[in-house]
């Protein structure tokens, strides 16, 4: 996923300054994305260069005067392409937080399609570890060490679980749209 696609959702929420988006970032996006302020300006600047942005100045009567960041067609074109594009399983959960996000505002793409096969390769990576959980830790009487391997198998398990309860939610919000 690119730091770009998360700053163009929030810009789409609310155009801002810079400073000001690095604020918002930190306090949203930022919990599931993290970036440095550095890494938005200079991400902010090559957006302008691509044409995704424009940056107005605006003074507040002093000397100080601030570029506020808002996005242009071209940009939410990017944003859109970007929501409809497959999520591979390995970024799924950033990447998809972000895609949410910005499907609330550029929507309706094709994100269910993506979601939906997302639930598909997780749930096969779910009786996957199923699999190997009866197949390896059924031992009546496990070692302390083969106890420990179950533990991390079963956090892999449980995970599977709980974003497959999750995803299925989303997918019902998903297909509530009535604006396809």
């Amino acid at each position: 996923m690119s730091i770009q696609h998360a700053l163009l959702t929030s810009l789409l929420e609310k155009p801002s300054a810079g400073y000001e988006l690095a604020h918002r970032f930190d306090r949203s996006i930022g919990y599931f994305w993290q970036a440095t302020h550095q890494q938005i300006y200079r991400e902010l600047g090559r957006m302008v260069e691509v044409g995704w942005l424009v940056a107005d100045e605006e003074g507040d009567g002093s000397r100080r005067r601030k570029k506020i960041y808002h996005v242009l067609p071209a940009g939410r074109k990017e944003l859109k392409r970007w929501v409809a594009e497959a999520t591979s399983v390995s970024e799924s959960r950033r990447a998809l937080l972000v895609k949410l996000r910005a499907e609330a505002i550029v929507g309706p793409t094709a994100l269910d399609q993506d979601l939906a096969r997302l639930i598909e390769e997780h749930r096969a990576q779910l009786e996957a570890y199923r699999q190997i959980e009866k197949r390896d830790f059924s031992a009546p009487r496990p070692s302390v060490g083969q106890r420990l391997q179950h533990a991390v198998l079963r956090s892999g398990i449980l995970a599977e679980e709980i974003w497959l309860e999750w995803a299925g939610e989303v997918l019902e919000v998903l297909h509530m749209r009535t604006d396809k």
